[in-house]
């Protein structure tokens, strides 16, 4: 519960390397996200290389950050073997929730980048990274910071409706 409490989008990082252990775990925790008759529909481009970390951060207004990473998973919805098509997107939600959680865990930062369903940004992340198939969903930057991850109570009691 410590991690969902304290995470918090991080968007500057240290020029220190991200370990290959590191990242896989933040891909088994994303990997162990529900989804829509168990359909997994998700694959990940993990992008180190210096020169796609800067043509990933053209990607949008909001995305200059990425240049500055070591590191951005892609989050690649698959077409392929879909059980149930129209879902997708919610599986991904809860891949993407649990990969920025394990980031928390490991000692780092990172923040979610929407890429679907914005078609151009699908379709230039499609290009940069010469994807033949899959629907790009999000990019995440992260690595090691100096801000910190800290707890903000977000609770409102006025979004919640009791039926007792």
């Amino acid at each position: 519960m410590k991690n969902i409490d304290i995470r918090r989008s991080i968007r500057s990082y240290l020029d220190n390397d991200v370990e290959y252990e590191k990242i896989e775990k933040i891909l088994r925790a994303a990997m162990q996200a529900p989804s829509a008759g168990n359909q997994r529909p998700w694959e990940f481009v993990v992008v180190r290389n210096k020169e796609l970390l800067m043509k990933l951060s053209e990607m949008g207004p909001y995305s200059k950050m990425i240049a500055k990473a070591p590191v951005a998973i892609v989050l690649i919805g698959k077409e392929r073997d879909l059980v149930f098509e129209d879902l997708w997107t919610q599986d991904m939600g809860a891949c993407t929730q649990n990969l920025l959680l394990e980031i928390v865990e490991q000692g780092m930062g990172g923040v979610w980048l929407g890429v679907a369903p914005l078609v151009e940004r699908m379709q230039y992340v499609k290009d940069v990274l010469n994807l033949k198939e899959g629907k790009p969903f999000a990019v995440v930057p992260f690595g090691y910071t100096e801000d910190k991850n800290k707890y903000i109570d977000r609770y409102e009691e006025n979004r919640v409706m009791y039926l007792d």
